[in-house]
């Protein structure tokens, strides 16, 4: 899997491109600005283009801003995004219309290497990874709050798990229920919510996102 790396801390970037070589990534180009960050994802068309958020040229969320200008000038392009905050603002903006092939991790997901690394490559393939604690804050965050916490404690995990861009099957494994099971708690969870049933699970996730924006 072919990866562009942005980030501007020297050290993070060295030891990026050590781990996922080691794991088997094609690093194409590294980068320390969202600038060259646009550049080199369009010039080489990655699997997955790696970003920090913060970075120059003002260390806000020049990430974010140059992950959305990729993918709206190559639509679907994988992108995940690394940071040291919280914000579900980053998530929403993401996610945007198309939450297909997006990602956003604080970065003490990487010490987790395997975790880590299998989890950029399920943002290559299509998937969504949201960092459960970014979840976590959009679900206590939610102006909706009150009808989130009408939702059983059992429903509100599988609500995290399906924001979090997991699979019926991955979430009936993590909590060691039935996929049968998983599916009852999510018909109760959009019945409760007043949320579309969709079979697409972009759009399911998507749908849990705009939600929970509030």
């Amino acid at each position: 899997m072919r990866v562009v790396i942005g980030e501007d801390e020297a050290l993070l970037r060295e030891g990026l491109v050590l781990m996922l070589e080691r794991a088997g990534f094609d690093v194409v180009d590294v980068v320390a600005d969202a600038t060259a960050l646009i550049d080199a994802a369009l010039s080489h068309r990655p699997d997955v283009v790696l970003s920090d958020i913060r970075m120059p040229p003002t260390h806000t969320d020049d990430g974010l801003r140059a992950a959305l200008a990729i993918r709206a000038a190559h639509p679907g392009m994988p992108v995940m995004l690394i940071s040291q905050y919280v914000q579900r603002r980053y998530a929403l903006e993401l996610a945007s219309d198309d939450p297909t092939g997006i990602g956003y991790l604080l970065k003490q997901r990487i010490t987790d290497v395997r975790t880590f690394c299998e989890d950029l490559r399920t943002v290559g393939a299509g998937g969504t990874v949201l960092d459960p604690e970014v979840v976590a804050a959009m679900m206590d965050r939610s102006t909706r709050g009150r009808a989130v916490d009408r939702l059983t404690p059992r429903q509100r995990e599988v609500l995290a798990a399906i924001a979090q861009g997991q699979s019926n099957a991955a979430i009936a494994r993590s909590l060691s229920i039935t996929e049968k099971a998983v599916v009852q708690h999510t018909s109760h969870i959009y019945d409760e919510l007043d949320l579309p049933i969709s079979e697409e699970s972009h759009r399911r996730v998507l749908a849990v996102l705009r939600y929970l924006a509030g």
